[in-house]
């Protein structure tokens, strides 16, 4: 039920961004320095995107990092 849960919150926030990307399809100056020193134009919805899916990237990349599998214990033995 949890991983339902995650992707009808994933769905929504991809369906927001695409929203945003089809109502603003005009071409934007996107400024990012420490990458590009000058800016680049290109349509709203790339752009809309993009930031999404580097967010999306670093939350599964955050959220995964610690999990680690759980050893079974094992019996005690006699020596």
């Amino acid at each position: 039920m949890k991983t339902f849960l995650r992707a009808i919150v994933f769905l929504a926030m991809l369906f927001v961004v695409l929203y945003i990307g089809l109502n603003n399809p005009k071409t934007i100056d996107f400024y990012f320095p420490l990458i590009q020193p000058k800016p680049f134009q290109a349509p709203a919805a790339i752009v809309f995107f993009a930031v999404f899916a580097v967010g999306v990237i670093a939350g599964i990349a955050i959220g995964s990092g610690g999990e680690k599998a759980k050893a079974a214990p094992e019996g005690k033995k006699k020596s």
